[in-house]
C-alpha cells in the first residue's frame, strides 16, 4: 500500500488545484495522489493554522516537519512575513508540490526532503510545527517528538494537532515526558491544538 509518508513517486499524476481563504489572503494549493489531504486542506491543519496565528508571532526561524504540499508553512509565511520558514517532507512528490505552491503564493521559503530530521542540519529552531502522520504510527510520531526538543533553541515551541481519537491524550503524555510540560492551546472538533516549550 502507498501512504502520503512514503516515496510513492511511481503513483499516477491525477493533480487538482485547492483554493484556501485564511486571513485576507486567498491560497491556491496544487495537490496530487499520494499526498495528504488531496481534496482539502484538511481540518486539523486550518485549526492550527489558526490557533498559532492568534498567538500574534513566530519568531525567527520556524520548521513544518512533515509540510506535505505545504498548507501550514505556506499560509503562516505570508502571516509572519518575517520569520525564515522552512519545511520538510519524506515524500518526493510532496516536496515538489510544496516548492511549486510557494512560488505560485509568491512566498520565500527553504524546502526539501527529509527523513524527519534526517536533512535537518540546524539546532536553533524557534519553533517546530507539525500535523504528524497518523498511519506512520506512534514510533515515528514520538521521534517527531523528541527530535523537536534536540533542534529548538531553549524557549523554542512545538506546535502539534493530533484527533483525541487518533491519541492525542497519549501524545500530550509523551510531549510533555520529553520537553517537561504540554498545554492544549485549543480544542476543535475533536482535535486537540499541543504546545511545548522547551527549557533548559
Amino acid at each position: 500500500m502507498d501512504h502520503y509518508f512514503t516515496d510513492n513517486r511511481h503513483l499516477a499524476e491525477n493533480r487538482k488545484e485547492l483554493s484556501f481563504r485564511f486571513w485576507c489572503f486567498t491560497f491556491y494549493f496544487q495537490t496530487d495522489n499520494g499526498v495528504f489531504s488531496k481534496d482539502a486542506v484538511d481540518f486539523g491543519s486550518r485549526a492550527l493554522i489558526e490557533t498559532i496565528a492568534k498567538q500574534g508571532e513566530l519568531h525567527e526561524k520556524v520548521l513544518d516537519m512533515g509540510c506535505g504540499y505545504g498548507p501550514i508553512g505556506i499560509t503562516l509565511k505570508k502571516r509572519f512575513t518575517k520569520s525564515e520558514m522552512h519545511m520538510v517532507d519524506v515524500n518526493p512528490r510532496a516536496v515538489q508540490l510544496a516548492k511549486e505552491n510557494a512560488i505560485r503564493n509568491e512566498v520565500e521559503v527553504s524546502i526539501c526532503v527529509s527523513d524527519l530530521y534526517e536533512a535537518v542540519a540546524d539546532h536553533d529552531f524557534s519553533e517546530i510545527i507539525t500535523n504528524p502522520p497518523i498511519r506512520a504510527g506512534k514510533q515515528v510520531i514520538y521521534q517527531i517528538f523528541e527530535g523537536a526538543y534536540a533542534h529548538l533553541r531553549d524557549g523554542g515551541v512545538l506546535w502539534v494537532v493530533i484527533r483525541k481519537q487518533q491519541g492525542a491524550p497519549s501524545a500530550k503524555e509523551k510531549i510533555a515526558s520529553v520537553f517537561g510540560n504540554c498545554e492544549i492551546m485549543a480544542r476543535e472538533k475533536g482535535y486537540w491544538i499541543l504546545k511545548a516549550v522547551k527549557r533548559v
